[in-house]
């Protein structure tokens, strides 16, 4: 008995290793962590169970049948974070590169087929070099299974995936497809072609960096929804994210003990709008003095920064937030925010998270490349996503409201539940000067300037939309905070169903 047990832990001692003491002191002379060590991290202390400890491929060409690694190059199971159960894998780049075999593949599956079963989030640990090239298509078709887990998990778990590595070519595929993608700076890499591709195509020379790390993915492209300076702070911060989301579909999302009054009142709010409607404020300044102790988890912050997304808790339940930011293009509707809000907005349909929209919204972003690009089909996106919504909608509108963009930004129209605004707020077709000039073309200018002041007396103000019940109440800023949370409180019992369909037809 004791042998076997001894020859037990020598078979463990033998898997925990990898690709051997060599490998793991070239991944920590990267910078980065092995797949175990970050688990670790990841994973409330002495939580994680692991599968298919001993597992290794079946590939006998090309002399592999010589090594045969336990594990086969990912570490799979699951465990808890903050005592809240999640599954997970980890690629290990010590062993054959991180590369995707038949059964590395198989390996992911079985946690994805039981997460979908037993309702956790899945937390993918990308860091593999691709597939694995000696099997052929034995590793292409692993790649579509796991795909093919990650359609049918969307909506029903939440998927993150962490790149900790490289990870191209049809790789990429799976992360794309999950709800939440973050990213180590200077360490990971995501693309569909590599540099030494791109330039005997295309001719262009570009480092790996340039063509896929973290600042392009979370400035330029929007594939990433965050970046993080190393192994360590990315997993902290997926730990804190995992705090906000329910573990599925048919649970609501945790609540957390609050020391914040619900009614708390917040004065300063009442100077927060200026008194020139041209000059630009800072909107997350309202999102920190709404929140419970001013927390916000911010996601994808450095993209299309006219628009705002991230997580808050009210009365310690979490609530999605979407705002225009006026910092930014005047907190303009364009292509990119569009197609960000939006995605943000059907996450938190799919898992029963209430959205708060804060609105100071001049209008769509004018301009050529804009039409070119498509806006009125990007901004169909955001307009589809909040319509489509059931979950609880709560809109303030701070400012300006103009246009079809107040109407996509959750208005009444879109089945908005409570629809509050500031007395500052400004609700119309447009600008006060557009519109008299239009209204009055052909009058002399000191005439279009006494009809400009008359337009903005009558319309520039939430009145008249409160005259028609578009606007709920015309509330003082100062009582935001308590007025949104009652709100929430009152629709926590929301039942809404939409009329039957296979699926919509979202302009995508």
């Amino acid at each position: 008995m004791k042998d076997i047990l001894s020859e037990l832990e020598a078979r463990r001692e033998d898997a925990r290793q990898g690709g051997g003491a060599r490998r793991i002191e070239a991944q920590h002379a990267k910078g980065k962590l092995t797949a175990r060590e970050r688990i670790e991290l990841l994973l409330d202390e002495d939580s994680f169970e692991e599968f298919d400890m001993f597992v290794a491929h079946r590939c006998a060409d090309f002399g592999m049948q010589a090594q045969r690694p336990a594990g086969d190059g990912v570490v799979t199971g699951w465990g808890t974070i903050n005592g809240r159960m999640v599954y997970v894998f980890s690629q290990d780049f010590t062993v054959f590169g991180g590369s995707l075999s038949e059964t590395h593949a198989q390996k992911i599956c079985k946690i994805m087929d039981m997460a979908v079963q037993n309702g956790a989030p899945v937390i993918g640990i990308n860091d593999s070099g691709g597939a694995r090239i000696q099997e052929g298509v034995a590793s292409l078709a692993g790649y579509a299974e796991v795909f093919q887990r990650n359609i049918m998990a969307s909506g029903v778990v939440p998927q993150i995936s962490v790149i900790m590595g490289p990870c191209a070519g049809g790789a990429v595929y799976s992360p794309a497809m999950t709800d939440f993608i973050f990213m180590v700076k200077d360490t990971s890499y995501m693309f569909v072609t590599g540099p030494d591709v791109v330039k005997t195509v295309t001719n262009e020379v570009v480092t790996a960096e340039e063509l896929g790390g973290a600042s392009t993915h979370t400035k330029k492209s929007s594939v990433a929804d965050g970046a993080f300076e190393n192994d360590v702070e990315a997993l902290a911060e997926v730990r804190r994210l995992v705090d906000f989301l329910p573990l599925n579909n048919r649970e609501k999302p945790p609540v957390r003990p609050f020391f914040d009054d619900p009614a708390r009142a917040e004065t300063s709010l009442d100077t927060l709008i200026p008194a020139n409607p041209n000059t630009p404020y800072d909107m997350k300044e309202l999102i920190h003095k709404l929140a419970d102790e001013g927390d916000f988890y911010e996601i994808q912050e450095d993209f299309a920064k006219n628009i705002v997304t991230g997580f808050v808790r009210l009365e310690g339940q979490t609530v999605g937030v979407v705002a225009n930011q006026p910092m930014v293009l005047a907190g303009c509707l364009d292509i990119d925010s569009s197609r960000k809000a939006a995605r943000f907005v059907r996450f938190c349909d799919a898992f029963e998270i209430p959205i708060l929209t804060l609105v100071d919204v001049p209008g769509f972003l004018p301009g050529t490349s804009q039409e070119y690009g498509g806006v009125i089909k990007h901004g169909a996106k955001l307009l589809f996503a909040y319509g489509e919504a059931t979950v609880p909608k709560v809109t303030v509108i701070t400012r300006k409201a103009y246009g079809g963009a107040y109407d996509v930004m959750a208005s009444k129209h879109l089945r908005g539940d409570f629809n509050y605004a500031w007395p500052t707020a400004e609700i119309a077709v447009m600008g006060a000067k557009g519109a008299t000039e239009i209204i009055h073309r052909g009058k002399s200018p000191e005439e279009i300037e006494a009809e400009t002041k008359h337009y903005e007396d009558r319309f520039a103000n939430p009145f008249v939309a409160a005259e028609k019940g578009f606007i709920d109440e015309v509330i003082m800023p100062r009582n935001t905070r308590k007025r949104v949370a009652r709100a929430f409180a009152s629709l926590r019992g929301k039942q809404l169903q939409n009329p039957w369909k296979k699926h919509d037809n979202i302009p995508l």
